[in-house]
């Protein structure tokens, strides 16, 4: 399901003082949060899980299976045409044909940001997210604030991010499920021409790959 922007309503220049950064800072355990460390707490007294097995796989997560893995999705669009005519027609298996794959990335749909358009994924009912390509999903997305205003107000919730973008360029929110997750691909930044993947994937950002924020600049990174 795919949203168009909203118009502002009045008094919606509050918004950011009302929730400042609400998205960014909301260290409070849900209830799901606190009655999963309960019961990681009770295994791990029993015996039944061990703490640094549990750390190994949410590292692996974080540094390894993603957001690196997106990261590299989008600098092999940037740079093969081809690649990118098949992520758009087909994420899931141009994406698996880079060897991503795994847990909730089993069917995946690429939206590209251009000129006119830009894109912003949220899940509206929970926290469906691409763990294959982006790992583990960064609190904030799972906050109800960030949920609840990336529709009514999605660029007022870029703005949050410290993104603006031109008055006149749409932007479409896509409603992310648990059975079609999408990867934002940002548009490539202006003086990366001959830069190879591996380079251009450090211009890549997990927010830019959400759409909450745009690929770094090239004077950002050592090219």
């Amino acid at each position: 399901m795919t949203y168009h922007e909203e118009s502002p309503v009045a008094g919606d220049h509050h918004h950011h003082d009302d929730h400042h950064h609400d998205h960014h800072h909301d260290n409070r355990y849900t209830d799901m949060q606190a009655r999963v460390r309960a019961l990681e707490t009770l295994l791990t007294e029993k015996g039944l899980v061990d703490p640094a097995a549990l750390d190994v796989i949410v590292e692996t997560y974080e540094t390894k299976i993603g957001p690196r893995n997106g990261a590299a999705v989008v600098a092999k669009a940037w740079t093969d045409p081809d690649f990118a005519a098949w992520l758009m027609a087909d994420a899931t298996a141009a994406i698996a044909s880079l060897g991503f794959t795994g847990r909730q990335g089993e069917h995946m749909r690429a939206v590209f940001n251009s000129d006119e358009t830009h894109n912003l994924v949220v899940c509206t009912l929970c926290s469906c997210y691409p763990w294959a390509v982006l790992g583990l999903p960064p609190v904030w997305y799972k906050a109800p604030a960030y949920r609840a205003k990336a529709v009514i107000d999605p660029r007022g919730v870029l703005a949050e991010f410290g993104v603006t973008l031109p008055e006149g360029k749409k932007i479409r929110v896509w409603d992310s499920t648990a059975e079609l997750r999408y990867l934002v691909v940002p548009q490539r930044p202006s003086g990366t021409d001959g830069w190879s993947e591996a380079q251009l994937a450090a211009l890549v950002t997990r927010d830019s790959m959400i759409g909450t924020g745009l690929a770094r600049e090239a004077g950002e990174v050592v090219a």
